[in-house]
């Protein structure tokens, strides 16, 4: 009782300071008033843009002058307006604060020839951030074409430093595990979205996102190995307008997708869809590619309204589904298994905002969601057959109040997460030489459904101290699922602009309570586990907690070229990992006692230098866990090593990563791009080098061609040899006219054909090959 009566005591305090702010997190709308020097309104044509924030919009004010860009990430904007007669006005903005930013311009007659030059150039380094953001924009989301369907998104976000793959798409930021945020139009989803957990998120529905790994906002929380912002398609013009897109490639891919919006007024219209197949979905454990086809299907809707008082409201509806082949091992194959598996989503938002003025803004956000994933075996399998029924039913509210006031910028607010979640999963061994003696080999059948709440409160301020800049902010989490756990964490960051230098230093230090995954806690924290074999170790599955520190620095050059470089350490204790239910491929989250992650990374990007574009970044990065094992469940010899205290390589430890991408601009309708990746491999999870025995195994499950991509003798542990891969791309637009384009595009993949693998026999991920050569092609039409 006395824990529930301090937890609603902070509620209590918090929400007489919260009430329902734009919950689009570190995003700000800019509000544009246009007049002649006699103060009458005028209609012009505007732009926006900011070179750092890879953002540009070309827009129309209307006979009221007055436009509203939306959505816009935290920057320094250079807004410009014209009008034939008129003498054109510049002026540079900083959006610093989901509060709106109001400017008003006046356009002179033309006789006056008095201006002030603002460049574009002035927007690539922003001198009041306290920490690196990686902002990706809508032209690279555009170009982005996987060589698997549904990654679009998934790939822009590991192009950026400290970011890497593992299996099947899972994103992995600094060494965490999973441990990624992604907040869809303010809407936080924690869950694992890689592909073989979750639907896609689709590139057609985004426009732009902001991707950080350090100096958290408080208002962020739960899962915060990295957070990506997304944000929707925003700011369209009146009337009606749309984009369809057809796509397609090797292994048999064909997707497509179209959008239609609609501006009329105060109110705003959209509708979306998207679908894809392919013979390749996930990441398959040999060369061949057996049985790992995929299809995809998804809808959404949102409307938006801004009324006469300056309230506005949104809302939302998305509903979404995927199903897929699980790939087979060689042994599977020829015994005939064939496993499916079905993710389905559904959700529905609500957003209400409210100025109180033009100083203070309330706003309040509520969200449903359904997921469900099934699997199941149709035929043959080997060495067990599984069949799964999961999902959960979430609820999610949140209320901010947000304002600016002279040097600062504040937001105090609540939220919370209400979540029904049910696991059912059946198994039968069918080769019990795989298995340790004592295993049941069942049936085993197993059922539960239990509520997780997670209620949090937050206040953060950013101040700023002429060339000064502190970001401070302090959170309150707590976790009621597998546990009860409670955390309090403080955030800051500081940076100090050198105007002279065009220098950006900063440092920053993030306290961060991390909840487990939900995939399968359930199963992982019951006492029937105990009947799965003769030996089982059962242990609960904590929160992790760490302390994140970063200094770094952002300088441009020549006023061309932007230079991100950080150095970063993270200490985790219950560091957050995951194994899997004997050999069936569902994997449930477990806990080691602490570990260790440090190294640096550094960005060189270039968003505009003459027809020439493009990045290069380089990550290095070490990560060391210790035991013994603090969290999860554990069957037969798998619990020998759980009181072992040695250090290990992290199954994220890769410790070289080099990227690099060059776009020239040939003519106004006609681009070329090559890019280029090398990792230095990730490691292997076997006891010491295999001997005869073990080899001739791993010869029967994935062939000679894979086990030449591992080096079983690196010291200390064996390691997946060194991957790179070589892409080529082009488009043109082939038609432009009266609003409407035609656009092509084309991308070679893996050019080099080189058989990169990205995880072999690894205990927790499995093994997983990246695709070889292949071609994508798309055909884009907008009106």
């Amino acid at each position: 009782m006395a824990r529930f009566l301090s937890i609603a005591g902070v509620f209590v305090v918090a929400c007489m300071f919260a009430v329902p702010a734009a919950a689009q997190r570190g995003r700000g709308e800019l509000q544009i008033e246009v007049r002649d020097p006699q103060g009458a309104a005028l209609s012009a044509s505007g732009e926006l843009v900011s070179q750092g924030n890879q953002f540009h919009l070309n827009f129309e004010i209307g006979d009221d002058g007055r436009y509203a860009a939306q959505d816009l990430a935290f920057g320094v904007y250079r807004v410009s307006v014209s009008r034939s007669g008129f003498v054109p006005a510049v002026q540079l903005v900083e959006i610093r604060s989901i509060v709106p930013q109001h400017v008003s311009l006046t356009l002179g007659l033309k006789p006056v020839e008095t201006q002030v030059q603002v460049s574009e150039t002035e927007t690539l380094v922003d001198p009041s951030r306290t920490t690196t953001v990686y902002t990706i924009g809508a032209q690279t989301i555009d170009e982005q074409l996987p060589s698997q369907p549904g990654r679009g998104v998934l790939d822009a976000v590991n192009d950026q430093p400290g970011w890497l793959y593992e299996a099947n798409g899972v994103l992995h930021p600094r060494g965490s595990e999973y441990d990624v945020q992604f907040v869809v139009d303010g809407l936080p989803v924690t869950e694992n979205r890689s592909p073989a957990f979750a639907t896609p998120i689709e590139s057609s529905d985004v426009e732009s996102m902001r991707v950080m790994t350090a100096g958290f906002p408080a208002e962020y929380g739960r899962k915060l190995g990295g957070v990506v912002e997304v944000s929707s398609p925003k700011n369209n013009p009146k009337g009606l307008h749309g984009e369809f897109e057809a796509d397609g490639g090797s292994f048999s891919t064909l997707s497509g997708s179209g959008a239609l919006y609609y501006s009329t007024g105060a109110n705003r219209f959209s509708i979306t869809g998207d679908g894809f197949h392919s013979a390749r979905y996930l990441d398959p454990p040999v060369l061949q590619n057996y049985t790992n086809v995929g299809n995809a299907g998804g809808l959404s809707a949102s409307y938006e309204r801004d009324f006469a008082n300056g309230d506005r409201v949104f809302l939302t509806f998305a509903q979404n589904a995927v199903r897929f082949e699980v790939p087979n091992e060689l042994m599977q194959q020829t015994a005939g298994q064939l496993e499916n598996s079905e993710q389905k989503e559904t959700s529905g938002q609500i957003r209400y905002t409210h100025a109180f003025s033009a100083n203070i803004l309330l706003s309040a956000a509520g969200s449903v969601r359904d997921a469900s994933a099934t699997l199941s075996s149709d035929s043959a399998p080997t060495p067990i057959n599984v069949s799964q029924d999961r999902g959960y039913r979430e609820g999610y509210a949140r209320a901010d109040l947000a304002g600016h006031r002279g040097r600062n910028d504040w937001k105090v607010g609540v939220d919370g997460i209400a979540s029904s979640v049910n696991e059912n999963l059946h198994y039968l061994i069918t080769d019990s030489s795989q298995f340790d003696p004592g295993t049941n080999l069942g049936p085993f059948s197993f059922a539960d459904r239990k509520w997780d709440f997670e209620p949090s409160a937050y206040a953060e301020n950013q101040l700023r101290l002429g060339k000064w800049n502190v970001s401070a902010g302090l959170r309150f989490d707590h976790y009621g699922f597998a546990v009860d756990e409670s955390a309090w964490s403080p955030r800051v960051s500081v940076s100090r602009f050198i105007s002279s230098l065009s220098l950006v230093l900063h440092g920053s230090y993030d306290r961060v309570f991390q909840t487990p995954a939900m995939e399968n806690l359930l199963l992982a924290s019951s006492p029937q586990v105990q009947s799965l074999s003769s030996v089982v170790v059962r242990l609960p599955v904590q929160p992790a907690r760490a302390n994140y520190y970063e200094v770094g620095f952002t300088k441009s050059i020549a006023a061309k070229l932007r230079i991100d470089g950080n150095v970063f350490r993270r200490d985790f204790r219950n560091y957050p990992d995951d194994d899997v239910l004997l050999d069936t491929g569902i994997s449930f989250p477990i806990a080691f006692a602490s570990a260790e992650i440090h190294g640096e990374e550094i960005q060189i990007a270039v968003p505009r230098w003459g027809r020439f574009s493009g990045a290069l970044s380089y990550s290095n990065q070490t990560g060391i866990g210790h035991g013994p094992i603090t969290g999860g469940f554990f069957l037969g010899s798998e619990t020998q090593g759980i009181s072992d205290t040695s250090p290990f390589p992290v199954s994220q430890d890769q410790r070289n990563t080099l990227r690099g991408r060059v776009r020239y601009q040939a003519t106004e309708r006609l681009w070329f791009a090559t890019s280029a990746e090398y990792g230095s491999g990730l490691p292997v999870d076997l006891n010491g080098q295999p001997d005869s025995t073990e080899i001739a195994f791993l010869l029967q499950q994935y062939g000679p061609a894979i086990l030449n991509e591992v080096n079983f003798n690196a010291v200390p542990v064996s390691r997946v040899r060194p991957n790179f891969s070589l892409d080529a791309a082009a488009g043109a637009t082939l038609y432009h006219k009266e609003g409407r384009d035609l656009s092509c595009e084309i991308e070679g993949h893996n050019l080099t054909d080189k058989v990169n693998v990205l995880n072999f026999a690894s205990l927790f991920s499995g093994t997983a090959v990246a695709p070889p050569a292949s071609v994508s092609a798309r055909l884009k039409f907008g009106f």
